[in-house]
């Protein structure tokens, strides 16, 4: 059955080339020139973008103003019990562990 549709692909192939326009009728004129030019820009600005806003991430990681520890779980995910992380993990808590005192930053 498939082997049927091949002739009758090729014929359609060959037909469709035959219809093509020639490569001396084809320009891309100025306004598809324009659209590629604004498409570049707009991958330029989301880049810039991106690196600025890692880069205030990790500046505001570096200053402590966050702690991953006090993420809170989400509700019926495995942590919804109560335990902790460290207690997965076979940690005994510590000085990081989610509800000890941070040490001060002077």
């Amino acid at each position: 059955m498939a082997l049927d549709l091949v002739p009758l692909v090729t014929d359609a192939l060959v037909r469709a080339a035959e219809q093509a326009p020639k490569p001396e009728d084809v320009k891309a004129g100025w306004l598809a020139f324009a659209i590629f030019i604004g498409l570049a820009i707009a991958v330029g600005l989301l880049g810039w973008s991106l690196v600025h806003r890692l880069r205030n991430a990790q500046t505001s990681e570096d200053a402590g103003r966050y702690d991953p520890s006090d993420r809170r779980p989400r509700s019926g995910g495995p942590l919804a019990d109560g335990a902790l992380d460290s207690d997965r993990d076979g940690d005994q808590g510590g000085p990081a562990s989610p509800g000890s005192p941070r040490p001060s930053s002077d």
